[in-house]
């Protein structure tokens, strides 16, 4: 059969690959065998690939150990060697060349369309990175030496221009545990995402979106002390950059403001922001840095704007960020659209603290409580249960904006609400002038609840402020849920038995229709 047949052949490749191994590692006459090896790194059939990838790997494995790769400056291949070049010195120089060979083969196959080779190219590179930095092949003054070249081979490997390499680069995870490697990866994405990037102006999705799932991935220590488990271990550790967390700090900074100085595509700019305040900020030298990439977001709209907030709110509170139009832009945010958002929770959060201290002005509050009670018009129950308690919290922190509820000596009717919905800025929105009628209308909501939430608002407010975290994420599901496995004791029964579609005995409907 095929399969038989495949089988056969393969056993017979892995028994040559096997060979020729033995004959490499036995006797230098025999070095121009690793063409065979080399050769069989492109072959077509899967099984081959991986049995000339292990082959590669101990072979050059062996060699980088047993120091038989020429060390120092590697002259090119078709140059004269002198004279004075003994034989083992033209052996070394050429073997160097078959490992690079190896090497740039091994990348290449980080593009290959079996995820399993992949795979298997990446450890093997990584295997050669660790040997090369504890048998450097190039000649330094430092004790401290780290294969950068390699490194950056590899990173390119990962972030491919062409395909999602996000399996690759999650399996790339553990080596980014150690601490040097993750700091001289930073660097290396960092000068990878510069040469790409300055060659178009346009977005490359896909080269972007591989380049994020490597820099988001990077889990950075918090503390110098935690600053300790290396891929290579090395004796003097005076002047080694590695060890100092500012010099982390100072990579990851590059690395990020590399990726974001360019155009993403939105649904990037979103997942940038998500982690913006938690995972980027706290890891930056300098998080005011930031400031531009933040209020170009801010200023987009949106659903982009909303995700700005948090890392504003960090910038703001944390870095004295002064941004002059702050609660004119928060302002103009609030549109219908907040109640469909998948954000919807953490905006609300934000808001809360932006409108939480004391020190506001009452103008201010009542134009973003007045506001809130417009949308509330059109609004779902699930958004309505969480923004009557908001306002009535405003109203609690802010007494005298209780004049929107009660206003002592004020008019017993108005003929027309002075608020200005089209208004910008808060200030002259005329929000002080108005009043909350639109939450008397919930009153008579359809939904129980909701009409039980606004009536609150009649009576004198509590001191306490309502809980709003669980409010916060509850959905109509839920809401639906809990009112269908609610008992009733009394059901209303119509009086007279229905005979026709609306009920009436003579209706005309009646002779054509009936609830059989």
């Amino acid at each position: 059969s095929r399969a038989g047949q495949r089988a056969m052949a393969a056993a017979e490749v892995e028994a040559a690959l096997a060979a020729g191994l033995e004959a490499l590692l036995g006797s230098r006459s025999c070095a121009n065998r690793v063409f065979e090896i080399l050769e069989l790194l492109q072959a077509e059939e899967e099984e081959v690939v991986l049995s000339a990838i292990q082959t590669c790997s101990r072979l050059f494995g062996t060699f980088l150990q047993r120091g038989e790769l020429f060390v120092g400056q590697l002259p090119p291949e078709e140059e004269l060697l002198p004279e004075s070049c003994s034989a083992e010195e033209k052996y070394k120089i050429w073997m160097r060349h078959r490992y690079i060979s190896c090497v740039n083969c091994l990348v290449e196959l980080m593009g290959h369309e079996s995820f399993h080779v992949k795979e298997s190219s990446l450890c093997t590179l990584m295997k050669f990175v660790e040997l090369e930095a504890r048998h450097p092949l190039v000649k330094t003054e430092w004790s401290f030496n780290f294969p950068r070249d390699l490194l950056k081979l590899v990173v390119k490997g990962l972030i491919s221009t062409e395909e999602d390499s996000s399996l690759l680069i999650s399996r790339f995870q553990e080596y980014l545990e150690h601490d040097d490697v993750r700091f001289f990866a930073m660097k290396a994405v960092a000068e990878n995402m510069g040469n790409v990037m300055q060659k178009t102006k346009e977005p490359l999705p896909i080269y972007q979106k591989n380049a994020f799932a490597f820099i988001s991935s990077i889990s950075m220590p918090s503390n110098e002390s935690e600053i300790k488990n290396f891929l290579v271990k090395h004796a003097s550790r005076e002047e080694w950059k590695v060890l100092k967390l500012k010099e982390h700090k100072r990579a990851f900074e590059r690395m990020w403001l590399g990726f974001l100085k360019h155009k993403l595509p939105s649904n990037l700019y979103k997942k940038v922001l998500m982690i913006l305040h938690d995972s980027i900020l706290p890891h930056m030298n300098e998080p005011t840095l930031m400031i531009d990439f933040l209020t170009v977001a801010y200023d987009i709209g949106g659903a982009i704007s909303l995700l700005a907030l948090n890392g504003l709110f960090v910038l703001i509170l944390h870095h004295n960020l002064e941004y002059p139009d702050f609660y004119k832009k928060l302002y103009s945010l609030l549109d219908p659209s907040i109640f469909y958002v998948k954000y919807r929770a953490r905006f609300f959060r934000l808001l809360d603290l932006f409108l939480s201290s004391s020190h506001l002005p009452s103008y201010l509050v009542a134009a973003f409580a007045k506001r809130l009670a417009r949308l509330t018009l059109t609004a779902p129950p699930d958004a309505l249960l969480l923004v009557i308690p908001f306002i009535c919290n405003l109203l609690r922190r802010h007494p005298s904006c209780k004049v929107l509820v009660h206003r002592p000596g004020g008019p017993e009717e108005m003929s027309a609400d002075p608020y200005v919905w089209e208004e910008e800025d808060p200030l002259e929105s005329r929000a002080l002038d108005s009043s909350l009628w639109e939450i008397q209308t919930l009153q008579r909501h359809y939904h129980p609840e909701v009409a039980k939430a606004a009536s609150s608002i009649n009576t004198a407010l509590s001191e306490t402020e309502d809980d709003l975290m669980e409010l916060m994420e509850l959905t109509s599901y839920e809401i639906f849920d809990r009112d269908i496995k609610k008992k009733a004791t009394t059901v209303p029964l119509e009086f007279q038995r229905v005979t026709g579609l609306f009920g009436q005995k003579n209706d005309v409907l009646a002779e054509y229709f009936s609830l059989e």
